[in-house]
């Protein structure tokens, strides 16, 4: 699959729900209305799906929500997923977790073949994640984190950079990083969907987060790639990798090689744009693949360039009104 601009989609992210057990401030509102579960694909739609991009040349696939282990039988799309790991079709079959699941299913996770696992934590500080997740429990993260450990899986945590709310807790989360030996990506808020609050007062653009590191830590440029947007640096006093994503900052677009699938079927051909393409209509129009083939080829065709995101501080709007739950974090 080749866009317009010569780029080859080889990564697909798939929202297997919009549902979540937390209410991060910069993802969803407090009171969110979710989709009735008679909208959703089957898990067995969704395995169809992955599979045939997978047949058109994905060799990524990262499963994410919402919280994706919070949709019921999960764990049986993910391990019938993995036979494509088997026959060498799928290089890495991975997900992005809030982590409240991860004490129940890490061992389920590894020994369906995940090897690595994207973990969104803002923050070490007890009150402060209550506040950013208006009602998550620290330690029931932590004890997902420390299973998900003993499993074997590789982590990366996330960290969603804000003004007035994590900010000091930033060097911290370096810091715990390198004893627990995990990889670190610091994410600038995105202007998606309405939050019941305003963006302009989140974002801290990552630059400055960068500038205040290097105040304490060595952080050495390097090429390493895990096919995602961040560019990583490694921090040479523990070794371990801090990334950061820029969308707002600097434009990521460039070698954007991913489109992101929603639970109801809508492929999204970029984050930062409103343009979809309805997957679920040829998939159930047809027992053959090939209505739904065309429409893959039909969509890849109108991937556009880049997004244009930009937080109105005018009008106080998000550049796009769905959700970050709609398309995954």
């Amino acid at each position: 699959m080749i866009d317009p601009f010569g780029r080859e989609v080889t990564y697909l992210r798939v929202s297997v729900t919009d549902r979540c057990d937390l209410r991060c401030v910069y993802c969803m509102a407090e009171d969110m209305v979710f989709l009735p579960k008679r909208d959703l694909l089957t898990l067995e739609e969704l395995d169809r799906l992955c599979s045939t991009f997978v047949d058109l040349g994905v060799r990524k696939l990262r499963l994410t929500g919402g919280e994706p282990l919070v949709r019921r039988d999960v764990m049986s799309l993910i391990e019938s997923l993995a036979r494509h790991l088997k026959t060498g079709a799928l290089d890495e079959l991975t997900l992005t977790t809030n982590g409240t699941q991860l004490a129940k299913f890490a061992d389920r996770l590894a020994n369906a073949g995940v090897k690595r696992i994207n973990v969104s934590l803002d923050t070490l500080n007890p009150d402060t994640f209550r506040k950013i997740t208006r009602w998550g429990d620290l330690d029931k993260v932590l004890a997902g984190l420390e299973a998900a450990k003993k499993a074997g899986l590789a982590i990366k945590i996330n960290t969603v950079a804000m003004r007035d709310a994590n900010e000091h807790d930033i060097n911290d989360m370096v810091s715990w990083c390198g004893d627990q030996g995990f990889d670190l990506t610091f994410i600038e808020t995105m202007p998606l969907g309405d939050i019941d609050g305003d963006r302009t007062e989140q974002y801290m653009p990552l630059s400055i987060v960068r500038a205040n590191l290097q105040k304490e830590w060595t952080l050495e440029d390097t090429d390493y790639q895990t096919g995602g947007p961040a560019r990583y640096t490694v921090c040479k006093e523990t070794g371990q990798r801090v990334g950061f994503i820029t969308p707002m900052t600097h434009n990521f677009c460039e070698s954007c090689n991913r489109v992101r699938l929603t639970c109801t079927g809508t492929l999204y051909m970029c984050l930062g744009q409103d343009d979809a393409a309805d997957l679920r209509t040829p998939l159930r129009q047809s027992e053959s693949n090939e209505p739904l083939i065309a429409a893959i080829h039909e969509s890849i065709e109108r991937k556009p360039k880049g997004h244009d995101f930009i937080i109105d501080r005018r009008n106080n709007r998000p550049a796009v009104s769905r959700h970050m739950s709609v398309t995954g974090g």
